[in-house]
């Protein structure tokens, strides 16, 4: 079973996600597939990599596949599938362009906001849903989060766990653009087509500068140790496993704060 469908066309490769069993969910089959196409890009003149679900998907990604979490250990670590597909979208050479069409969950919504630009339907919607499963998220994964929006915006969206609107989320400039659904694959397209016409290496350079210069976050190692030694008390407490617990028995958590 093939969970990516890749496609060549005049230096744009395109990348559809094609798990509709599990609404896409970024499971390490997925996203090994993933990662392998868009190395396998690297060897091609690929200028542009589109990103998207089949036509009229009513799910984009439903995100990180929780059945895949372990009970006890680190999920979210620096070696998770997901970590490897944020840092291959971000250093691939070309620009990768995100088409969403239907709602996004979770680590999902970190790879939309990984990808260069981002693109969706009227009825798309984002949601960052670690509170839901007691789940502390990766401090990586929240940089992603804090280059795509102001920081009041991603607590908003972490605290709640609330899908956000593609129109608001273009308002706030956290998406590019809002595109009916029936013009979305052809509009995409063109924005393919234009990045490609332009000089491949210029482009390359220039995203390389962006992603050193968003990441340029001052920090110090105690600090960096701090923030990342807080996920333990999520990750030993009773609500963690009483959230995973709940997602595979299919029923509404029941969380203690302990």
């Amino acid at each position: 079973m093939s969970f990516v469908d890749v496609t060549f066309d005049q230096h744009i490769g395109t990348l559809t996600m094609n798990y509709a069993r599990k609404h896409n969910a970024l499971c390490k089959a997925l996203v090994d597939e993933l990662v392998a196409a868009l190395d396998e890009m690297r060897g091609a003149d690929v200028r542009a990599v589109i990103l998207r679900a089949p036509s009229g998907a009513r799910v984009w990604s439903a995100g990180y596949d929780v059945a895949e979490l372990p009970p006890k250990r680190d999920p979210l670590g620096w070696d998770d599938p997901l970590r490897y597909l944020i840092r291959h979208i971000e250093c691939f050479h070309a620009p990768v362009i995100a088409m969403i069409e239907g709602t996004v969950w979770g680590g999902a919504s970190e790879a939309a906001f990984a990808c260069d630009l981002v693109i969706a339907s009227p009825d798309a919607t984002f949601a960052v849903t670690p509170a839901r499963f007691g789940v502390p998220y990766n401090v990586s994964g929240m940089l992603t989060f804090l280059n795509a929006a102001d920081i009041r915006i991603i607590k908003e969206m972490a605290f709640t766990a609330k899908p956000m609107s593609a129109q608001r989320a273009e308002h706030l400039g956290i998406i590019n653009y809002v595109i009916p659904s029936d013009e979305i694959e052809s509009f995409t397209l063109g924005i393919a087509r234009e990045i490609a016409a332009n000089a491949p290496l210029s482009v390359s350079v220039m995203k390389e500068q962006f992603r050193i210069l968003a990441g340029a976050q001052s920090m110090s190692p105690e600090l960096f140790e701090r923030v990342q030694g807080l996920r333990r008390n999520v990750l030993d407490s009773a609500d963690y496993e009483e959230g995973i617990r709940a997602f595979k028995e299919k029923r509404a958590p029941k969380f203690t704060g302990r």
